[in-house]
């Protein structure tokens, strides 16, 4: 092999490395921001219930 095919060869796994990680991190981000809105939702409710009494 040559070198340049080395480096392409490496430089292709060294990319999808980083899209592989990129995409656990969006899920992750989207994991939380659905956590968020069910604690306000929750919060929300919470509020309402003490205000009813």
């Amino acid at each position: 092999m040559t070198s340049k095919t080395v480096t392409v060869i490496a430089a292709l796994f060294v990319t999808a490395a980083a899209l592989s990680s990129c995409g656990n991190t969006i899920r992750g981000v989207g994991a939380d921001a659905a956590n968020t809105v069910d604690a306000t939702q929750a919060a929300g409710r919470n509020v309402d219930r003490a205000a009813s009494r």
